[in-house]
Parts: C-alpha cells; sequence; structure tokens
C-alpha cells in the first residue's frame, strides 16, 4: 500500500515532469534565483538540495552520475561543483529559500521566488 507516499506531480505525467524538474533544476542554479509558482519551487527544493549534498559528500564520479540524470547542461554542473560546493562547504542542509511574491497577474497562481542562499 501506498500510505502517505506524497509525490509533486504538478499535473503532468512522469516524463514532461522530470523534464521541468530538471529544467527548473537547471535555471536555479545557473542563475541563482528563480520566480515561479509555489508548487514547483516546493518540488524542485529537496532536488537541488539533494545534488548540492551529493556533490559535497559523494565520490566524484558517482556525483558527476547523479547530476547528470537531473542537470541539462555542462554549464550548471560546473557551477555546482566548482563554486557551489566551495561555498557551503560549512553549511550541512538549507541551501535554498523560498519567498512569496504575491500572486500571478494572469491566473493568481501563488507565484514565489526560489533562490540559493
Amino acid at each position: 500500500m501506498r500510505h502517505q507516499v506524497q509525490k509533486h506531480r504538478l499535473n503532468r505525467s512522469a516524463a514532461p515532469r522530470k523534464l521541468l524538474i530538471g529544467n527548473l533544476a537547471t535555471s536555479l542554479i545557473l542563475h541563482g534565483k528563480i520566480q515561479t509558482t509555489k508548487a514547483r519551487a516546493k518540488a524542485i527544493q529537496p532536488i537541488v538540495e539533494r545534488l548540492i549534498i551529493s556533490a559535497k559528500t559523494k565520490e566524484k564520479r558517482l556525483a558527476i552520475r547523479e547530476v547528470g540524470k537531473i542537470l541539462q547542461n555542462e554549464l550548471s554542473s560546473k557551477i555546482l561543483f566548482e563554486d557551489l560546493v566551495k561555498k557551503y562547504q560549512n553549511r550541512q542542509t538549507g541551501f535554498t529559500k523560498i519567498s512569496d511574491l504575491g500572486f500571478r497577474a494572469g491566473d493568481a497562481a501563488p507565484f514565489v521566488q526560489i533562490e540559493l542562499l
């Protein structure tokens, strides 16, 4: 049984959802902050934190394989391994922050900004 198993589905099937999450995670690492809906931000927050933790703690070749499954740009992988690992060397968790921006004008969806600390 699947009691209390929750996953952010984002009203998409598995393949488009994986691509969306990969694109958002790549953009967040490249630009440092992005503006998106609250549901999408909550969906990518644990994934980005897991990527940073694995880049910090795992053996380099294993971390590259794990990061390569999600990030879709070589530059974002380079930024993750060179800059962010040094930046978060003393921090264990809490690499991202979600801030409310209000509601989107078109459909009144809750709009937030997710950024790397």
